[in-house]
């Protein structure tokens, strides 16, 4: 199985790890926040995060390469798997 893998950071500095599969890719970020804190939403190929923090909500975006078919949080990192 051919893996490729991309690192990329947001303007505040979040590291969001793409990998890609023959049959798909999984995005993964570190959101360093309790899962209950966290709300995600997909539209096509966009994934919208919303963290609730003691200091306020912190908002971003960032692309996919197709529809979410799965989305799980879990000790608070973000995985989005889109399959090709």
């Amino acid at each position: 199985m051919d893996m490729n893998q991309r690192h990329s950071t947001d303007r505040r500095d979040r590291f969001v790890r793409r990998y890609d599969y023959g049959d798909g890719t999984v995005v993964a970020a570190d959101l360093n926040a309790a899962d209950d804190d966290v709300s995600v939403d997909t539209v096509d190929g966009t994934a919208i995060v919303v963290v609730e923090r003691g200091d306020g909500t912190d908002e971003f975006e960032f692309d996919l390469p197709g529809p979410a078919a799965s989305v799980d949080i879990e000790n608070g990192v973000l995985t989005i798997e889109v399959h090709a």
